[in-house]
C-alpha cells in the first residue's frame, strides 16, 4: 500500500514486481504467495464485529485483488505469470492443481498463489509454507518490512539485534513470530530453510537467491 492508509500503489506493484523480473531472468522457478492486510486481513474484521470465518474469508478475497495486481505488473516486465486461487473463481483466476502449478515453473511462468489455503483461521504464512511444501520448493522466503528476526522489536528497542542464523526449534521456543507456528512446523517437517528479509532494499531478492548473506535464516538443525 506504499504511503497509502490502504489500498494498492502502482509504484510499490511495479517495484516489486521488478525484484521478482529481476529474479526470473536467472532462470529461477520462483512462486509468490501474496497477503491482502493492505486491503483488509480477517483478524482486524473480526475485531470490528464481523463473525472470523467471514473476515478471513474477505481477507482470501484481499489477496486475490493483490495477486492479479502483482501479476500484471509482472507481465508489463516481460515475464509470464500465472494465478493460482485456493477459491474456485474461474473467470479470473486458475484453481490451484498442484501438478498444474509445477508445469507452469518448469515452463518459465511465475506462478502466483492467492486465496490462502482456502480456510479460515489460517494465515498467509501457513499458505506459503503449504504452498511450498506442495511444489517441493527449496526455499521459502518470507519479504517482510524488517531486516530479519531480532532479539526484541527493532522500532521500540534500539537495542534489539539481528539473529543471522537459528534452527526452526529455536525459533518455536523463543516466541520470535516473525512467522506463526504453524508455518515453521510445516517447513520444519519438510526441512525447508526460510530466509527472512526486507523487501524495500533495491535489488535484495536477487541478492538472496544468489546466496548472499542476507537477513535471518531459519532451517535444519545440523546446518543451522
Amino acid at each position: 500500500m506504499g504511503s497509502q492508509p490502504f489500498g494498492i500503489e502502482p509504484a510499490v506493484v511495479r517495484t516489486i514486481a521488478g525484484e521478482f523480473a529481476d529474479v526470473a531472468a536467472l532462470g529461477v522457478q520462483v512462486a509468490i504467495v501474496v497477503g491482502g492486510g493492505n486491503i483488509i486481513r480477517g483478524v482486524s474484521a473480526h475485531e470490528q464485529g464481523i463473525d472470523r470465518i467471514t473476515g478471513d474469508s474477505m481477507g482470501m478475497l484481499a489477496t486475490v485483488i493483490n495477486a492479479l495486481a502483482l501479476s500484471s505488473a509482472i507481465e508489463q516486465m516481460g515475464v509470464p505469470t500465472r494465478v493460482q486461487t485456493a477459491i474456485e473463481m474461474n473467470e479470473v483466476a486458475e484453481p490451484f492443481i498442484r501438478r498444474r502449478a509445477i508445469r507452469h515453473l518448469e515452463k518459465g511462468r511465475v506462478v502466483l498463489f492467492a486465496g490462502g489455503t482456502g480456510n479460515p483461521f489460517f494465515t498467509t504464512d501457513s499458505a506459503a509454507a503449504l504452498r511450498a511444501n506442495e511444489i517441493d520448493a527449496e526455499i521459502l522466503m518470507k519479504a517482510t518490512k524488517v531486516d530479519g528476526l531480532f532479539t526484541a522489536d527493532p522500532v521500540t528497542n534500539e537495542d534489539a539485534r539481528l539473529i543471522p542464523r537459528l534452527d526452526y526449534n529455536e525459533v518455536l521456543q523463543r516466541g520470535l513470530r516473525v512467522m506463526d507456528a504453524a508455518a515453521i512446523s510445516l517447513c520444519m517437517e519438510s526441512k525447508i530453510p526460510i530466509q527472512i528479509f526486507n523487501i524495500r532494499a533495491s535489488g535484495i531478492m536477487k541478492q538472496v537467491v544468489m546466496g548472499e548473506n542476507i537477513g535471518s535464516w531459519v532451517g535444519p538443525e545440523e546446518v543451522a
